[in-house]
């Protein structure tokens, strides 16, 4: 039996980064995508986000690949969203996302960063999170260059 140990952080953001998904719809489209994830074998024990975009929490599996996942969870949930008929026109998420590997060591850390995303979002906003991420794969990457 193969023992698989892989943390995934992944973060997806809604296409052009509109703002569909409001504090009300938050819990009801998180929930379902937690609940999809489950019924398709996706660990995903911690989900949160902004506005306008997700940060969750993978445990990667042997027979699981990231662009499967990510494609089985943000393809059903925009088709799912959708069929709420919340917004006029089509819900989409953006066709990008990250998606970094983290330590056991680091877990708790990043379990307590996703779970405070709207505590962070009144300080940055998506961008400029997205320019931290990077900045912080490159220094633990030992990649950043100094001008």
């Amino acid at each position: 039996m193969s023992y698989v140990n892989i943390w995934i952080h992944a973060v997806w953001g809604t296409k052009n980064r509109y703002p569909f998904l409001t504090k009300e719809l938050r819990p009801q489209v998180f929930y379902h995508i937690k609940t999809n994830a489950k019924q398709k074998g996706i660990y995903l024990p911690f989900l949160n986000g902004y506005d306008d975009h997700v940060h969750a929490l993978i445990s990667l599996q042997a027979d699981q690949n990231i662009a499967n996942l990510m494609q089985l969870i943000k393809g059903e949930s925009s088709y799912w969203f959708n069929q709420q008929h919340w917004i006029r026109g089509k819900f989409e998420w953006a066709s990008e996302y990250y998606a970094a590997s983290v330590s056991q060591s680091l877990l708790p850390v990043v379990k307590e960063y996703i779970r405070t995303q709207e505590e962070h979002h009144r300080k940055m906003n998506f961008a400029e999170e997205c320019q931290e991420i990077l900045r912080e794969f490159l220094k633990y990457q030992d990649l950043e260059t100094t001008p």
